[in-house]
């Protein structure tokens, strides 16, 4: 089953064309990764699914539903979350705290009123369970702003997690992570497959290569091939618009 449909999605501005009539169809419980040069529009498709930006034209079906034209809050209520290429938390909140406000939002209460949140024990319960699929449940008490990045990065999907997607988009979780923490980062990625769809952009080969179900090569706002990490691997088209004659592995 597909769990999302893209049909000739479309956003520019002025006249670059970021994405230029782009198809794509993830199936249900996999993990569906996205790659492609810089600048080829991947943060931009993100976020157009996600409704962060507007989209000029095209269709966005989602468990069956049409998504387009609908606000970021609604398409999370719906299930579709997302984490950012940059860490997008409250740092002067701890790690429970900062799970726990959107644990709050996916159950439609009011934002009005951070502190309380903290002796909810409803909402702590959740929040932990959410920090500990992640890994980081030792954590919960810390700070957010003193959190290493790798932790942050787990604390944004721990986050994302909190508001119980069904299709989770992730903007290169990996970046700006040393080699441990990306370790730690992929085994998340790696458990989470299975229970929830979701849909990655990452520049590092390996982690694509090692984690998708099915790659999707993005250059100049269209996607180009779709396939298994060994049909991508091996097709000529890819390898001459973005792998090279490097190995899959490595980032070109």
């Amino acid at each position: 089953m597909n769990i999302l449909e893209v049909r000739g999605l479309r956003k520019a501005y002025g006249a670059l064309k970021v994405t230029d009539d782009l198809d794509l169809t993830v199936r249900e419980g996999t993990l569906h990764a996205i790659i492609g040069p810089n600048g080829a529009g991947k943060s931009t498709l993100i976020a157009q699914l996600s409704g962060q930006a507007g989209s000029d034209a095209g269709s966005v079906r989602f468990a069956g539903a049409e998504m387009m034209g609908q606000p970021m809050h609604r398409r999370v209520r719906a299930g579709m979350s997302r984490s950012f290429q940059i860490t997008s938390i409250l740092p002067g909140f701890t790690a429970l705290e900062n799970v726990a406000v959107a644990v709050q939002a996916r159950a439609g209460h009011s934002f009005s009123f951070f502190a309380p949140v903290a002796g909810e024990a409803a909402l702590n319960e959740a929040a932990m369970e959410a920090l500990a699929r992640v890994g980081i449940q030792d954590r919960a008490h810390v700070r957010a702003a003193s959190l290493s990045h790798g932790e942050k990065r787990q604390l944004e999907l721990a986050i994302a997690l909190a508001t119980r997607p069904r299709l989770l988009l992730l903007d290169e979780p990996l970046a700006g992570t040393s080699g441990q923490e990306a370790e730690r980062l992929i085994g998340v990625m790696r458990a989470l497959k299975g229970s929830l769809t979701l849909v990655l952009i990452e520049h590092d080969m390996d982690a694509v290569f090692a984690l998708a179900d099915r790659i999707s090569v993005l250059v100049y706002g269209r996607i180009i091939a779709t396939g298994s990490p060994a049909e991508i691997r091996g097709d000529p088209q890819v390898r001459a618009a973005y792998l090279g004659e490097e190995t899959a592995g490595e980032e070109p």
